[in-house]
């Protein structure tokens, strides 16, 4: 006789299972919100893009009609409101501050008094005493070297500060650049 035929149907049978509940009404729940997200995210993501106008999607297509043309009001400069004009406004008042404490460095360590006649600002010599705006008795001056031994303990930017101030018309000085050392000897007037 065979083994199969004299075992228990019941034991050939497998073992019954626990009943196992429906994970797809629970996913249903959890990913709908997610999808919901990932669509809004694309949406605006892709409007984005069609304002970006080094995207890959208006490439060869006209310039978006949001941007400002050349000529036009507002361009070359950030969207109102964007992340990109506060950076830039925060940025022009750091180095406005930079340029205020630049300032009452030169009121701090120079000499007032007529020198200010003598530092390059068109000025007939010692004999000149007053007359134009920034000279004579109300100017400051301050030799270069001085200057950059005093504020490099404030910043290291003293150079691109002092064009700055120049650009803005507070301070004068002879030349294009000056460099420590060779132009330590320079006289920088501050006009204000």
């Amino acid at each position: 006789m065979d083994q199969e035929e004299t075992s228990d149907p019941a034991a050939a049978a497998p073992p019954p299972q626990a009943p196992v509940p429906d994970d797809r009404v629970t996913c249903r729940g959890t990913v709908g919100p997610l999808k919901e997200n990932w669509q809004q995210w694309s949406s605006d993501h892709q409007a984005s893009q069609k304002q970006n106008p080094f995207s890959q999607q208006v490439c060869g297509a006209p310039p978006p009609t949001g941007l400002p043309q050349r000529g036009q009001r507002g361009y070359g400069r950030p969207l109102e409101g964007s992340m990109t004009e506060r950076r830039g406004r925060d940025a022009h008042t750091h180095v406005g501050r930079e340029v205020e404490e630049l300032c009452a460095a030169i009121r701090a360590i120079g000499r007032r008094g007529e020198e200010g006649a003598d530092a390059g600002l068109g000025g007939t010599g010692a004999g000149d005493r007053g007359g134009a705006a920034g000279r004579g008795t109300g100017s400051v001056t301050v030799e270069f070297g001085r200057l950059f031994e005093h504020y490099v303990t404030i910043s290291n930017k003293l150079v691109g500060v002092l064009l700055r101030a120049r650009r803005q018309g507070l301070v004068h000085f002879d030349g294009e650049m000056l460099w420590q050392g060779q132009d330590d000897r320079v006289v920088i007037t501050l006009r204000q």
